[in-house]
């Protein structure tokens, strides 16, 4: 096996859509958008730099497709065309060289904070776990008038990305967000059409699926991120999630990302250097390869695997045993935007991703300080600068929270 030639070799989707090698970058929440929700220039540098560095398919961090329901200070929300100039800039910035750019369409459902939001809407009103209402507050459930809408809504913005030139869309169903909610019998406990059974759960994704290809057509590139589970007690299983993709997949799914967790457990966020990882797991790198092995038994479709990659061996081995088909990355080309060009040049490669822990349990369990202190990495490639390699500790850690207080507060005046 030479990881060089494999990794550099394209993969052909069902619909003819070409990605020119096996590095995916997974969705990262970049928050480089205006305090009001617009996207910026720096968005087209970062891609440009990834494109640049090597990864064949580029996915945006979470796009929200309601202004009123963004997860983050500064996330960039799309609900018309009035951004078209600079979403068109950011495409091509990820197409540098015959990449793709796929942008990730989200909607945060109950994990919007109090900070920003004062009326947070879920499938049902289920109140966050004692340790984070004083963050999130409990949400209200959805109407059927409104749950109907934002399924239109995700049409809408993927529509815009498509005339902005992106090469696909990325429904986010994973992390907890609302379409991972709707898929939860832990927070969906309602009893009508979109609820009370597993069938009637996945109801909510399949409809905003259907949307999305009705606007956009046969030939546009529509991919999922979903969980494998949820790892929390009552939530989303191994079981449902098969099920989910096996339903998706006859529906002409193009790809589907296997993440796993949520802010309750956020298992997405967890590295091998953590601890906290099976031997098996630990041996072989990548923390889903075991539930990809699940669904390629039932199905041949397209598979990224994102979470545990750290060397070239481990990618490598990956696509070689047919588990999956991309090998996704997140931290890693956050500190090395260039990874797959050194290991496409055949280099051998270890990844400079540490741990970051604050000792504050609370942050730490949540991995606040592991997703904020990336951010801040990737604000520093936005700007046209190197990325560090490894974070300051305490200092890093204060660093953070006065960036997302300032942000905050700046968000609340303005909505205020």
């Amino acid at each position: 096996m030479n990881p060089a030639k494999l990794l550099s070799t394209p993969l052909k989707l069902r619909n003819g859509s070409v990605i020119p090698n096996r590095f995916a970058k997974s969705a990262m929440s970049e928050t480089l958008g205006t305090i009001d929700n617009h996207p910026t220039k720096e968005l087209a540098t970062l891609y440009r730099a990834w494109a640049e560095g090597g990864t064949g398919l580029s996915i945006t961090g979470n796009v929200m497709i309601d202004r009123r329901h963004i997860g983050e200070p500064q996330n960039v929300a799309l609900e018309d065309e009035s951004d078209l100039e600079l979403l068109t800039a950011w495409a091509k910035a990820g197409q540098q060289g015959g990449k793709q750019i796929w942008m990730q369409l989200n909607h945060p459902g109950k994990q919007s904070p109090k900070m920003l939001n004062k009326d947070p809407v879920s499938p049902s009103a289920i109140p966050f776990k004692k340790e984070l209402r004083s963050m999130f507050a409990t949400p209200r459930a959805l109407t059927g008038p409104e749950i109907e809408d934002i399924i239109q809504r995700f049409a809408r913005s993927a529509a815009v990305a498509q005339k902005a030139g992106f090469d696909g869309v990325q429904i986010h169903g994973a992390h907890g967000y609302l379409v991972s909610q709707f898929l939860s019998p832990h927070h969906n406990q309602r009893t009508d059409e979109w609820g009370g059974s597993a069938e009637k759960r996945r109801r909510f994704v399949l409809a905003v699926y259907r949307a999305i290809r009705k606007a956009c057509g046969e030939a546009f590139n529509i991919g999922i991120k979903l969980n494998s589970a949820d790892f929390q007690r009552g939530g989303f299983t191994e079981d449902e999630s098969l099920a989910v993709i096996k339903a998706l997949v006859a529906e002409g799914i193009d790809l589907v990302e296997i993440s796993g967790g949520n802010y309750e457990n956020p298992a997405m966020a967890k590295g091998a250097e953590d601890g906290e990882v099976k031997a098996s797991t630990l041996a072989r790198e990548a923390y889903f390869l075991e539930f990809a092995e699940k669904v390629r038994e039932l199905t041949d479709v397209p598979l990224m695997v994102t979470g545990g990659f750290r060397t070239e061996t481990g990618m490598a081995q990956a696509i070689a045993s047919g588990a999956t088909d991309l090998v996704g990355l997140a931290r890693p080309l956050v500190v090395e935007p260039d990874l797959p060009n050194r290991i496409m040049a055949g280099n051998p490669v270890t990844s400079a991703v540490k741990p970051i822990k604050t000792g504050i349990r609370l942050i730490d369990d949540m991995a606040l300080m592991e997703v904020s202190w990336y951010t801040r990495q990737i604000g520093r490639i936005a700007r046209g600068k190197a990325p560090k390699q490894h974070d300051r500790g305490i200092l890093s850690l204060m660093e953070v929270l006065g960036v997302m207080t300032t942000r905050g507060v700046r968000t609340r005046l303005r909505a205020g």
